[in-house]
């Protein structure tokens, strides 16, 4: 049996694109985590059913890869299935597609549960998994981890405060704030010239309220054949967060 597939049509409003009208990678990852939310109500699985367990849903890493992002006024669909799962780990993807079903964004991404209190991993309960009619796998999918920033890479730096409304329910700052953070760095000329066609995106330790953080980015090179930028998030120096982004010129 296929996992359950959950399906929303969307229209893209101004607030969730950039000058270029076309929506920002934070914006896409804020989308896509409704749609989650919105299968999890659903299924009767939302936060309340979550918090019974003292636990939370937290993401580990992202694969998304990108045709075109939507533009402003677009109304696409946005579907997610949480497609296999072990003891510690539940994989989910997401699709994007324009009117005429042709995929613009397709998203892997792995979860775990965390104790709201100890802040650890722990084993997901079979509760929270058996509404989605996942299947049960010994390793799951392996999506492609980041580049590392290396210490003789040529990069741009900068510094943020974490504020209050950075913070989500699970205590910690929002995925897309990191994608903020690590786009935010590159120049503005850059940014509406270019759109992402990949972002590979880990998260190492969790980013709370009152840190300082650096946003560190390496700058455009070519990478097989492929203009490539890495990127780390640290509080001191512990890393924080890593991204890959691959970039293409925007049309």
């Amino acid at each position: 049996m296929a996992a359950k597939l959950y399906t929303e049509k969307h229209e893209v409003p101004y607030y969730e694109c950039d000058v270029t009208n076309y929506m920002t990678p934070a914006m896409l990852l804020n989308v896509i985590i409704l749609i989650s939310e919105k299968q999890n109500l659903d299924l009767g699985l939302g936060a309340d059913f979550m918090e019974q367990f003292g636990l939370g849903w937290v993401v580990i890493q992202y694969d998304i890869s990108i045709d075109r992002l939507p533009e402003i006024n677009e109304t696409i669909s946005i579907s997610t299935q949480a497609t296999s799962y072990n003891r510690f780990f539940a994989f989910r993807e997401f699709w994007m597609k324009d009117s005429d079903g042709k995929e613009l964004v397709h998203v892997r991404s792995t979860w775990v549960t965390m104790n709201k209190s100890s802040r650890k991993m722990v084993t997901i309960p079979a509760a929270a998994l058996e509404p989605y009619d996942s299947e049960p796998v010994k390793r799951l999918p392996r999506l492609k981890r980041p580049t590392k920033v290396e210490a003789a890479d040529d990069v741009i730096e900068q510094k943020y405060q974490v504020r209050y409304y950075d913070i989500d329910g699970n205590g910690h700052v929002n995925n897309a704030h990191y994608l903020e953070w690590f786009t935010d760095v590159l120049p503005m000329d850059f940014l509406a010239t270019h759109q992402p066609t990949a972002i590979y995106l880990r998260f190492e330790n969790e980013v709370q309220y009152g840190h300082m953080i650096d946003s560190i980015v390496t700058k455009p090179i070519e990478v097989d054949g492929e203009l490539t930028t890495n990127h780390q998030i640290l509080v001191g120096d512990a890393v924080s967060a890593t991204a890959t982004i691959k970039w293409r010129n925007h049309d």
